[in-house]
């Protein structure tokens, strides 16, 4: 009866004599039918859950490749920059790039600086008030 074998050929002939007990193996019916399609949900979200937290690791992970390939592009636009070779820039280094350098020009048009956001770029990077912008900066 529990497991659901022969409900009828033992709930029918109950609740013929006893009308009121076919509340009782409604509730249990009912609590059975919930209680397993609780089950199938729960497995259901799991496994939706386990399969984001993949996709969440492996967005994190193509992050920090596109990152690393974003600092490699700056590293290359960085020497493309420095015209004396000096391994820092001078704002007018910059500046010159800006205008000169296409990849550099394209970067700052995607980021939506302008000259004057250029002038304070530079001011906000340069941490030690060199006048000059390196690499680690």
């Amino acid at each position: 009866v529990v497991a659901g074998d022969s409900w009828g050929l033992i709930a029918v002939p109950v609740i013929e004599s006893h009308p009121e007990v076919g509340l009782i193996f409604t509730g249990s019916l009912m609590t059975l039918v919930f209680g397993v399609l609780n089950l199938i949900v729960a497995v259901i979200v799991d496994t939706f859950a386990e399969s984001r937290l993949r996709d969440v690791n492996s967005i994190a992970k193509e992050r920090e490749v596109e990152e690393a390939q974003e600092k490699r592009m700056l590293s290359q636009i960085f020497r493309k920059i420095d015209r004396d070779g000096s391994g820092s820039l001078t704002y007018s280094e910059l500046e010159r790039g800006a205008r000169k350098v296409r990849e550099f020009a394209q970067w700052l048009r995607v980021l939506d600086i302008d000259s004057e956001d250029l002038h304070q770029l530079f001011r906000i990077v340069d941490e030690d008030g060199s006048g000059e912008v390196d690499p680690t900066e």
